[in-house]
């Protein structure tokens, strides 16, 4: 058993680490999953300039990705859908309406260019064999922004999730640029539905936001919605109004879909109700208004972890720093090569040292020649040593090359790729001011193509019980003791919504809030049924009169309900072994008791308002040292 426990533990593990690291979380370095990388990757090598059909990019991906076309082909749609580094040509489905999209063998791809910059160079790329071993697949993309903030993620994995929404290209951008300046930024989430959000408990990638439709209220009997909050769809957001209204919670004549290229959702209102009454209704009852929460997880090192959104920046920041190291070291080394080859090439040929071997008959007599020809030079042109490859090199020169060589054209190209270089020292001398520049750049180039599609508010809290329409009429049938508002019988206690709750209390004056029930039996002659609302309920004063069990006294007492818990039951209003004899409400009262020792001159009076209103677990005021029979409350008479 501990053996095929510990085979258990370790499967699992490896399971778990599998899909945390190489499945379902993004990694921070490119911001992409595996199976977004592998198929960049493969329409990077594809790329020829010409459209590929999906169903072809997805054969080629499935090189590298070993679970199956459908979740590639889904992944490329996805990644295709957010207009970034993929053309697209043909149905890709539509994000607003949710519309699939066409079947892979009739749609078509290809790279776009801002992703061929963005992503692409072999030189600084770490490779790994394909699952298979037959080819090779990056470790990682070297992308030059923070694409995990720009394309947002959504993912779970074994015992974690994470949840991260996308942001504008630019305002991304601008912010890696003022964190290598060392300023201060924010930011907010751009979603390509558009809508508005509230980011005030955004917390810096870690909090929640709240998004909201946006809504054409220039009429003001119809409602037209122009953009959808993130993660709905025109479908989605019409189901979820229509089940609203099925409801009872907002009142709609009728829902009509005009979507097209934009969003455009129109609600025509019933006769006597306006847009200005059904807003606060749209936005608690519907998908006009979502709450997200956010998980910023990613693989970092290798390892998971939650980091804010500054920093993801920080990190990207003193990330394309060093890429554009590298880029530049590479570039200039081989600018450098080129340099000693031109030169050497020149020499060679400037001095005719081709001429110098014409007669010899050896290999090792000629190389020596060319060598020895060459090292007068050396000190001046270009640095020793010479090596054998640079021998080999000028020996393999076709006779047209050199039949046809220009020395002019020979100097101008040395002194742009020298020229080059230096601009590259001096580059590579302030890397942050090159990274600021190269960010300027792309932001010059690209910003009309990324504009903010939505817009950042403060939304008001909507109160939902304040938002429900109140058209349940709620009613309570002494007779059959039923308390709902699908009972057709009874008093009439009120319109009410699903969302208010109903105060009962019983003949042995114990008391329980409800939330409003469709129908519940409570009991027949229940002492008082009303609404629960606070506000109201401190404007209600409970009077009863009671026998104690003990001396058979009676006492009043006075309360107001102000707290309680919805369906607790509260016992506590009479002492224990006491006997209810009357109740009533309100100031205008007097008690009028029966004793056993009547009094022989005038019936006794007890206004209420003589006595303190307490709480409600408090004592009764006795009324007088005589045993009690029974009491009424009548209106206080006048003096």
């Amino acid at each position: 058993m501990p053996y095929i426990k510990d085979i258990f533990d370790k499967n699992f593990l490896e399971y778990a680490s599998y899909v945390i690291k190489d499945r379902a979380i993004p990694d921070i370095d490119d911001g992409l999953k595996p199976v977004q990388r592998r198929i960049l990757y493969t329409l990077y090598k594809m790329d020829d300039g010409t459209f590929h059909k999906v169903a072809a990019v997805v054969g080629q991906t499935m090189f590298l990705h070993p679970h199956g076309d459908a979740s590639i082909y889904e992944a490329l749609v996805n990644l295709a859908n957010r207009d970034l580094f993929i053309d697209k040509q043909g149905n890709f489905g539509n994000i607003l309406t949710g519309d699939p999209p066409a079947a892979a063998r009739y749609i078509e791809c290809s790279l776009l260019p801002f992703g061929r910059e963005i992503l692409f160079n072999d030189n600084l790329t770490d490779f790994v064999p394909s699952y298979d071993g037959k080819m090779k697949e990056p470790v990682v993309l070297p992308c030059k922004m923070p694409l995990i903030l720009i394309l947002g993620a959504e993912g779970i994995a074994v015992g974690m999730s994470t949840k991260i929404l996308p942001h504008n290209v630019c305002e991304v951008l601008s912010a890696v640029r003022k964190s290598l300046r060392g300023e201060e930024f924010s930011l907010s989430p751009d979603f390509p539905t558009g809508g508005l959000v509230d980011t005030s408990a955004y917390q810096d990638g870690l909090g929640r936001i709240t998004t909201r439709a946006r809504l054409d209220l220039s009429d003001p009997k119809r409602i037209v919605i122009r953009e959808l909050p993130f993660g709905s769809t025109v479908e989605s957001l019409i189901q979820s109004i229509e089940d609203a209204a099925k409801k009872g919670k907002l009142k709609i004549g009728s829902i009509n879909d005009f979507t097209s290229e934009q969003v455009e959702i129109e609600i025509e209102l019933p006769r006597g109700v306006y847009a200005k009454d059904v807003i606060d209704a749209l936005y608690a009852f519907t998908n006009c208004e979502t709450s997200i929460t956010v998980n910023c997880l990613m693989i970092k090192d290798r390892k998971p972890q939650i980091l804010t959104l500054t920093q993801v920046i920080e990190y990207h920041a003193d990330h394309l720093c060093v890429l554009l190291t590298r880029e530049l070291e590479f570039e200039k080394n081989d600018l450098l090569q080129k340099i000693r080859r031109r030169t050497l090439e020149r020499i060679f040929i400037e001095e005719r040292i081709y001429k110098m071997i014409e007669e010899l008959k050896t290999g090792p007599a000629i190389q020596k020649a060319v060598k020895e020809a060459l090292l007068p030079f050396g000190d001046k042109e270009f640095k020793l040593p010479l090596h054998d490859e640079d021998i080999e090199h000028l020996l393999q020169l076709p006779i047209r090359r050199i039949s046809l060589f220009d020395i002019e054209k020979n100097r101008k190209d040395l002194a742009e790729m020298e020229k080059r270089v230096k601009v590259i020292n001096k580059a590579l001398s302030d890397i942050t001011a090159h990274a600021c520049a190269y960010l300027d750049q792309l932001l010059e180039t690209y910003q009309s193509q990324f504009p903010r599609r939505t817009e950042l508010a403060n939304f008001k809290k909507v109160d939902v019980r304040e938002a429900a329409l109140r058209n349940l009429k709620l009613r309570y049938d002494k007779t059959s003791g039923y308390l709902g508002y699908e009972i057709s019988s009874g008093d009439l206690i009120g319109e009410v919504s699903i969302y208010d709750r109903v105060l009962v209390m019983r003949e042995d004056a114990s008391y329980q809030v409800y939330e409003v029930p469709n129908k519940m039996f409570i009991g027949p002659g229940a002492l008082y049924v009303a609404l629960a609302d606070k506000e109201q309920l401190e404007n209600v004063i409970f009077n009863i009169v009671y026998k104690d069990g003990a001396n058979q006294y009676g006492y009043i007492k006075r309360f107001k309900i102000l707290q309680f818990l919805t369906n607790r039951l509260y016992t506590h209003v009479l002492p224990e072994g006491a006997q209810l004899l009357a109740f009533g409400l309100g100031d205008n009262l007097a008690v009028m008791p029966e004793f056993t020792q009547k009094s022989l001159i005038k019936e006794e009076f007890f206004p209420v308002k003589n006595y303190l209103v307490k709480g409600v677990q408090a004592q009764g005021v006795r009324l007088k040292s005589k045993e009690i029979l029974s009491a009424q409350f009548v209106k206080e008479k006048k003096s």
